[in-house]
This record gives C-alpha cells, sequence and structure tokens, in this order.
C-alpha cells in the first residue's frame, strides 16, 4: 500500500503548526452562583450577630486612666457608659461630649473601644497656674484662661491673682480699653510664664494695668514683669538676675533686653 504524497504530508504539517484551538470558558453554573450567595449571607449575618446580637462582644467593663484629683468613680459616673450594649453600637464622641461637660477640669479626654468587652477612658486633667479668691473659695485658672473648678483651699504652689485696678488718670484709661477678664487672661499669660524654679515660691500675682503686672514671692521679694508681651525673654532674664543678684529683693524684668534688681 502507497503511502501519503509529498503533497499530503505538507498539508498535515500545516494543520499541525496552525494556532492553538481555544478551549471557551464555560459560564459558571446557577448552583454555583447560589452556594456563594449564600456562604456572603451567612458570613454577613454571622458578623452581624456577632457584633450586636452575641453576649460576647457586649461592654462589660470601663477601665479610667489618667487622673489626679478626679476619681476613676466620678469619671464612670459622668460618662454613663452603657454597660451591657453592643460595644460597636457605644457613641465614643458622646460620652467624650458628657465628660467635657460634667467634668470641666477634663482638658482632654480619648474614648476607645478595647475588644471585646470594654470601653478605655483617657483622661486629661487641667493644671491651675492661678486661682482667684472669690468669698472664701478659690476658682482654679489654666494656662488658657479657663476657670475650671471652684476649691476650698488653694492648691500649694500656685499664685493667687489680685486684681488691684485703679480707676483714676491713666489707669482708668487703660482700664477702659482693656476691660477686667482682659486683664485676667494677661495675669494668667504671666503665671503661665514664671520659671519654674520661681513659680513655687510665688504667692500673689497682682495686677494694676496692663502693663504693670508684679510677682509677690512672699518673702519680701517683688518681681516688676510688666505686661505679658515678651513672656519667655522675661522668664530667662529673670532666672538669669536672681542668679547675679541672690540678696536682691526687688527685681524688675518689664523691659527683659535691661533688667535691673535693688535692694539687699
Amino acid at each position: 500500500m502507497a503511502g501519503p504524497t509529498t503533497a499530503e504530508r505538507g498539508e498535515r504539517q500545516q494543520e499541525s503548526s496552525g494556532p492553538p484551538l481555544v478551549r471557551r470558558l464555560r459560564p459558571p453554573r446557577l448552583r454555583t452562583i447560589v452556594i456563594l450567595a449564600l456562604a456572603l449571607l451567612l458570613l454577613a449575618g454571622g458578623s452581624l450577630w456577632l457584633l450586636y446580637g452575641s453576649a460576647w462582644t457586649r461592654v462589660e467593663r470601663v477601665s479610667v486612666s489618667g487622673t489626679r484629683v478626679l476619681t476613676p468613680a466620678q469619671v464612670r459616673a459622668a460618662a454613663a457608659v452603657p454597660v451591657g450594649d453592643p460595644l460597636i453600637s457605644v457613641d465614643t464622641d458622646a460620652i467624650a461630649a458628657r465628660l467635657r461637660r460634667q467634668l470641666p477640669r477634663i482638658d482632654t479626654v480619648d474614648v476607645v473601644r478595647s475588644w471585646p468587652h470594654g470601653i478605655d477612658l483617657k483622661v486629661g486633667e487641667r493644671t491651675a497656674v492661678m486661682v482667684e479668691e472669690k468669698g472664701g473659695k478659690f476658682v482654679e485658672v489654666d494656662r488658657g484662661g479657663v476657670r475650671f473648678a471652684t476649691v476650698s483651699q488653694a492648691p500649694k504652689g500656685v499664685p493667687v491673682l489680685e486684681l488691684s485696678l485703679s480707676r483714676d488718670g491713666s489707669a482708668a484709661a487703660s482700664l477702659r480699653r482693656f476691660d477686667e477678664s482682659r486683664l485676667v487672661r494677661e495675669a494668667v499669660a504671666v503665671a503661665a510664664r514664671i520659671p519654674a524654679a520661681v513659680a513655687g515660691r510665688t504667692r500673689v500675682v497682682k495686677v494694676r494695668t496692663y502693663d504693670d503686672i508684679s510677682l509677690d514671692l512672699g518673702d519680701g521679694r517683688t518681681v516688676a514683669w510688666g505686661s505679658a508681651e515678651n513672656g519667655a525673654e522675661k522668664a530667662r532674664a529673670l532666672t538669669a538676675l536672681m542668679k547675679a543678684a541672690p540678696g536682691a529683693r526687688h527685681f524688675d524684668v518689664s523691659v527683659p533686653t535691661a533688667p535691673a534688681s535693688s535692694g539687699s
């Protein structure tokens, strides 16, 4: 029997060396789509149940950190965290707002979900740089001028504000321009700039006018500070002046580039 001719062999080679056949992909079957959809629904439903319906993720504890004067019990009471509710549904912004509103001593607050059962309340309290005496009690004022608490005794090492405002002459003109609330803010700015070595000995911050603020150190020594402007320079000048003249009784840093001391 005769074999294939040369022409037939050529035709077979062309057929075998041609482009490969592309296998058509079959569309996914309906049953596969249904199974995948059911799996996704079960996953979503399980997640929702875990977050909202399960006892595994409900609020069981409220922890408090950062308090100094306030007690953790006071913070918890003001926060009113809904113990027993799903942790995911707790409104952390509302809790923070309640704390700031009910406890003005709080300066900063961070409400954090601690999975799976807790709420952490991280607070930062205001620090008094000065107190105002009113009716035998003392109102604490922080470095921002915020009056945040009234106490029966002045905190140790915190100066008392004394307003000795004159309503005559140039002092009266200053008072018309800078009202009492503005002068209090200026006094707070001065108190916040007093050097640490001096702040603990400062007993009174006395305000007469905007640019006549002085410090009474309680041991007979006084400091003429002037206005609240250039506070950092005045603080450095006072520190250097006290080291250079430790026996002086009066220091004047109202012009920080030309500080002076007197008395012995």
